[in-house]
């Protein structure tokens, strides 16, 4: 299969160009011939255009790249080697929702091949390739898993925002159903990935390294939230306390905060349910993600407290979010605790204004029901830094002091800011 790639005498196809899907599609476009697929035709258009949809490429990315992009099942039929990238998101009770790899699924099967290959890139639990996807590829196309076409699964590694590390320069888990499709499929990734492949010994081992990752450090950032509960009652400052322990050469250097996106506050519970149907109730994943979830209200109650300290009645107080995304430096609203935090903050009759650079007035409006403002305006009683974009780093403390009241508080969530500093600026200051 690697052979008639690389000479172009077949096509590869990425099934859902999202954030994942798009980068991988041009990183394969400079080697292999390849086809982009999305149901949605608006974003097909932007992309056949030169832009992304995601924000996250420049123009540049598109150029000198044997690509095609199309909304088109039928044009999958020229493929014989398909990468499926769709979203694998929980519902509202927690519970994955398989249905958009399910339907990608169901797509392939429809213009599968003997002879074809299938790599699965999306977060799934471990099994849920070979004991879901599988039957309806074989279900529709009328062929034989590892007789008829061959299988494999390799986690998607993709950090949004991140111009650093690119997907060339992730080292990339790959595997397959059998010994000649890991050698295939090792080849035509290797083709793209700068840093190399790492070949996992089964397709389940694959799918358990990728949901463990984010589960770790789901679980490490929620110890770190609860210890800024405690300190935080203490009266001493977490991060000082995180600056001295980081001194010691094996302490791992996570921080508290609001933990939201596509993957950490989401890939623990693939693995709580596939646990669950196992028969065995996760004690330390759900504890971690009870915390992590519990961070808006903790962060809600704290500012209303000092609001009312400060003989200000929460009622009739102006709160400015700055920062509604998912992290830094990215357009993706998607899962951001952001909205979870401005909902826990109205539930106390909070006016709540919210501001982002980056994110799209009518994304947010449509995803949350919120309305984002087009700028601050200069009589807030308190300010909360949600998400450390660029271009809040660049404000000195007398900006942030001129959209205050009298008596203001600023709520510096990812302890971006000098707490002596904003003192003497003559702001109260809070941090997690």
């Amino acid at each position: 299969m690697y052979k008639e790639l690389i000479n172009k005498e077949k096509k590869i196809a990425l099934i859902g160009l999202g954030y994942v899907g798009l980068p991988l599609a041009l990183a394969f476009a400079k080697k292999f011939s390849v086809i982009g697929f999305d149901i949605n035709e608006a974003r097909v258009d932007m992309m056949r255009n030169g832009v992304d949809p995601s924000k996250e490429l420049e123009s540049e990315a598109f150029e000198n790249k044997d690509i095609y992009f199309t909304s088109k099942i039928e044009d999958l039929k020229e493929a014989h080697f398909f990468v499926v990238a769709v979203p694998t998101p929980v519902d509202k009770s927690n519970v994955p929702d398989l249905k958009p790899v399910l339907s990608a699924s169901k797509t392939v099967g429809q213009v599968l091949k003997a002879g074809d290959y299938v790599v699965y890139e999306s977060t799934v639990y471990p099994g849920c390739t070979e004991e879901d996807c599988v039957p309806i590829l074989q279900e529709l196309s009328g062929l034989k898993s590892g007789i008829d076409f061959k299988l494999g699964y390799s986690p998607e590694r993709i950090n949004p925002g991140d111009k650093e590390h690119t997907v060339e320069k992730i080292l990339k888990i790959v595997s397959g159903n059998d010994a000649e499709a890991l050698e295939e499929i090792a080849a035509v990734y290797s083709a793209v990935i700068q840093a190399g492949v790492y070949k996992a010994s089964t397709i389940k081992v694959a799918e358990a390294a990728k949901v463990i990752e984010n589960t770790q450090r789901d679980i490490n950032i929620s110890l770190m939230n609860e210890l800024s509960i405690i300190f935080d009652m203490m009266g001493i400052d977490t991060k000082a306390v995180l600056d001295a322990a980081g001194t010691k050469w094996n302490f791992l250097k996570f921080v508290p905060g609001l933990v939201g996106g596509h993957c950490i506050g989401v890939d623990p519970y693939y693995l709580v349910h596939k646990a669950r149907q196992l028969g065995y109730e996760p004690q330390v994943i759900l504890s971690g993600r009870r915390i992590n979830d519990g961070m808006p209200g903790f962060i809600a109650k704290r500012l209303v407290q000092k609001l009312i300290k400060l003989r200000k009645n929460p009622t009739e107080a102006k709160v400015l979010v700055m920062g509604v995304t998912f992290k830094e430096n990215v357009s993706d609203i998607r899962n951001s605790k952001v909205s979870d935090l401005v909902r826990e903050l109205m539930q106390y009759s909070i006016n709540v204004h919210m501001v982002d650079p980056h994110a799209s007035p009518n994304e947010f409006a449509h995803e949350y029901g919120l309305t984002l403002m087009d700028k601050p305006s200069n009589d807030y009683d308190a300010v909360i830094l949600a998400v450390n974009h660029d271009e809040y780093k660049q404000l000195d403390y007398e900006s942030f002091k001129s959209m205050m009241k009298e008596n203001p508080i600023l709520m510096d969530l990812k302890a971006m800011l000098d707490p002596e500093k904003v003192a003497a600026a003559g702001i109260g200051y809070w941090r997690l």
